[in-house]
């Protein structure tokens, strides 16, 4: 059992960088898991497991952004009324929050109807490999682009809803194929739509909450919600880590984008792609 929680922190630590750097959780964690395999338990449980491991990353985002996300409010002044129920709803978060729902609305949709479908046919290396390259490349494009182009939109609040639900498009490519990465496709998504870096990288965080709450909610139904002893503290332990590395990890990757660009990343996938693809040669 001793081995297997080490290869639970593993995957936490793996869990906890890759989901939000733009280079795929899901692609990084079926990759480990080729060379690093659980011993006690069944593939039903490692399909459940390497999304609901996200729950922990998700509660990161959480505790960083609660004040930016917590839509209760006693300011009366910042309230959607003045007066009954609505004046207890801060105005600027609710809307955000309609955007946000906006935004899962693409990856909610066509996620329920064929995940099993995407899950058989692109959750293997070959497919990330080239989801890797081929979005690696699609960041440096962007990125050079972008240079070009000012004024770009600072605050969440300057998101309109047509961009909300552009950026859910995006989000949605990253539900079909692993390797994609979903932050990596949403803050893609935001970049080409004029939205700056910290406040692309923001939103995909936001959007993050519902979409992976009800990707873990649908793995979890699916699992059925009877777990042995092992399997529960691999699941928790493997949330616990990924909880503590995100919290890190996204405040360096805020403080990163205020002073560099995503190429690294780009580069970084691009290289990745080439070695599996190698590697399966």
């Amino acid at each position: 059992m001793i081995i297997e929680i080490l290869k639970t922190i593993l995957f936490g630590i793996v869990e906890g960088i890759t989901e939000w750097l733009p280079i795929s959780s899901t692609g990084h964690l079926i990759l480990v898991e080729q060379f690093v395999k659980f011993k006690t338990v069944s593939p039903e449980f490692w399909s459940m497991f390497q999304v609901v491991i996200q729950l922990g990353a998700i509660l990161a985002v959480v505790i960083l952004y609660w004040d930016k996300i917590w839509p209760i409010t006693k300011n009366k002044k910042k309230a959607i009324k003045k007066t009954g129920i609505l004046s207890y709803f801060d105005s600027e978060i609710m809307n955000l929050w309609g955007k946000i729902i906006v935004g899962c609305i693409p990856a909610a949709i066509i996620g329920l109807l064929f995940d099993d479908v995407f899950e058989a046919l692109f959750y293997n290396p070959f497919c990330i490999a080239i989801a890797l390259i081929v979005f690696g490349i699609a960041f440096i494009i962007i990125e050079n682009y972008k240079k070009q182009r000012k004024n770009a939109k600072e605050k969440n609040s300057q998101i309109t809803y047509k961009d909300a639900f552009i950026i859910g498009i995006f989000q949605l490519l990253a539900a079909i194929f692993p390797g994609t990465s979903r932050s990596g496709a949403t803050i893609i998504g935001g970049l080409l739509i004029g939205l700056s870096r910290p406040n692309a990288a923001e939103f995909t965080f936001y959007l993050a909450i519902p979409t992976m709450l009800g990707a873990s909610l649908l793995k979890l139904v699916k699992f059925g919600f009877v777990f042995t002893a092992s399997e529960l503290i691999i699941l928790l332990l493997g949330m616990i880590v990924s909880f503590a590395v995100s919290i890190a990890i996204i405040k360096f990757l805020m403080n990163y984008i205020k002073k560099h660009d995503f190429k690294i990343f780009g580069y970084y996938r691009i290289i990745l792609g080439i070695i599996i693809l190698l590697i399966m040669m």
